[in-house]
């Protein structure tokens, strides 16, 4: 169970704070609900969800040691392209709800090189490609910017200058 005060990665909405645990009473029935504020949102947006959510995930922000360690096994990362369009898609979007900072990362590399391979050939990649990419890389950033305390558009640069 989260405490309020904490931080933590809500779904594909990314960085909440737990802002207030509560209960609230729907048909007979009274349950303990998250009240999270997503930190990156550019609107004012209060979610509540039950304690005993199993739909959507949550869990605990990563630590500096987990940064370190993604930044440090960045190079050796296996790209998991796949050449099937509609596999990829199913694929690359599970990837994205994992709420797994690792695949994020993966996918990010995988994309990102493919990416340089097609400018190279003078084509690009598929916009389904190019939004999953864009939703990995704001969670991944968004996770690591609040834990570095650092914005999310610094995160790439940290990484640049961080990795071996």
């Amino acid at each position: 169970m989260f405490k309020i005060g904490d931080y933590i990665m809500y779904g594909v909405t990314g960085v909440c704070k737990v802002t207030d645990i509560i209960k609230e009473k729907y048909f007979n029935n009274e349950e303990d609900y998250y009240v999270l504020e997503p930190v990156y949102a550019t609107t004012e947006t209060i979610i509540k969800i039950p304690v005993a959510n199993k739909k959507v995930f949550m869990r605990n922000i990563i630590s500096k040691e987990d940064i370190d360690n993604l930044i440090e096994e960045m190079p050796l990362e296996k790209e998991v392209w796949i050449d099937d369009e509609r596999e990829r898609n199913y694929k690359f979007k599970s990837m994205v709800r994992s709420g797994d900072y690792k695949q994020w990362s993966t996918l990010i590399k995988t994309i990102f090189l493919k990416r340089e391979e097609k400018k190279l050939e003078g084509k690009k990649i598929t916009q389904e490609d190019e939004r999953l990419f864009k939703s990995a890389e704001k969670l991944l950033n968004e996770e690591i910017a609040t834990i570095l305390h650092i914005l999310p558009d610094e995160v790439p640069k940290y990484i640049q200058s961080n990795i071996s």
